[in-house]
């Protein structure tokens, strides 16, 4: 599979603080990538300079091998996190407009519009002004204005984080498409969005990336046995949880437990070694189980545990 941009040592400071300290990443042709992170963890920043707005303070990125002097930007599709239409045209002028900006001709741009606007789903709005579109339909016609001139690769900033239930759905459905045409790159701080629709995951985390690769080798490399407890309110079984928590009662083959959401998180080396250990203590310490998980960390896990530092991995998956 071809490289389709390759980014080295990449940094970028705003006086004296550093919103990007020196990432590597790079994408192939053919995939979906999310860029993964919460708030404030340089993804914006990031995805502004790949995209040509924002020159970076140092490092490089080259799209195909060519570095960004060879205006690599016509290969390139982009909606922003907050994208500003005029209200006063319609979805189809948008799209006629758009295309004309990126050099096509006025037939080819109104033949282009007209598909992109079936494509999203938007035909039977296309004359409507898009000041009285919904942010779902805002949305899928910025989508369209990003493919309007097929570029290789199609940059989206946080894509559905301002849409209703309905919205997001929509945009979603809308993405798992688009996987199939070109190659497509995405930022969001919802992982569960990133796993529902991408293959490759980039996770940013205080200007720098903290884990990168495929999904499921990404699973497979930091899936780890956890098994979760809920006990009965009764004082016996409250207090037998918190010794658990805080290190003072033992069990063989646990790494670690925590208290998580009500329930008591036990990270194992040996899932079913360690659930028979479990419940024979239960038995003797005459705990009451109110319900009892055994499973895998996900990739959520991963997630909060390299963005947020925390130690024990928290959920369960059956």
């Amino acid at each position: 599979m071809n490289e389709l941009l390759c980014v080295t040592g990449l940094k970028r400071t705003f006086g004296a603080r550093a919103a990007v300290e020196g990432i590597d990443m790079s994408i192939k042709e053919g995939r979906c990538v999310a860029l993964l992170g919460p708030n404030g963890a340089g993804k914006t920043t990031t995805i502004r300079m790949l995209t040509g707005l924002l020159p970076p303070t140092s490092g490089t990125i080259k799209f195909r091998g060519e570095g960004m002097e060879d205006d690599f930007r016509r290969h390139i599709g982009y909606l922003p996190q907050a994208p500003v239409y005029y209200g006063w045209m319609s979805g189809r002028e948008l799209l006629v407009h758009a295309g004309r900006l990126c050099g096509l001709s006025a037939a080819a741009a109104e033949a282009r519009a007209a598909e992109m606007l079936e494509r999203v789903g938007l035909s039977d709005a296309a004359r409507r002004r898009v000041g009285g579109y919904s942010g779902g339909m805002k949305q899928r016609l910025g989508i369209a204005q990003a493919l309007v001139h097929r570029p290789r690769l199609v940059i989206m900033d946080e894509p559905v984080s301002a849409l209703d239930p309905i919205g997001r759905r929509e945009v979603l459905a809308l993405m798992r498409e688009l996987k199939e045409e070109t190659t497509v790159l995405f930022s969001t701080h919802v992982l569960h969005d990133a796993e529902s629709v991408c293959d490759d995951v980039i996770i940013m985390a205080d200007g720098r990336v903290a884990a990168a690769g495929a999904v499921e080798e990404l699973r497979s490399r930091y899936r780890q046995p956890i098994i979760e407890l809920r006990v009965e309110e009764d004082a016996r079984s409250v207090a037998w949880a918190d010794e658990m928590a805080d290190g003072r009662r033992k069990l063989p083959h646990v790494d670690s437990a925590e208290h998580r959401d009500g329930s008591l998180r036990f990270a194992v080396d040996d899932l079913d070694a360690a659930r028979i250990a479990l419940m024979q203590e239960l038995v003797r310490e005459g705990v009451k189980a109110a319900r009892l998980e055994a499973g895998f960390s996900t990739l959520e896990d991963l997630f909060l545990k390299v963005v947020e530092g925390r130690g024990n991995l928290a959920r369960t998956r059956s």
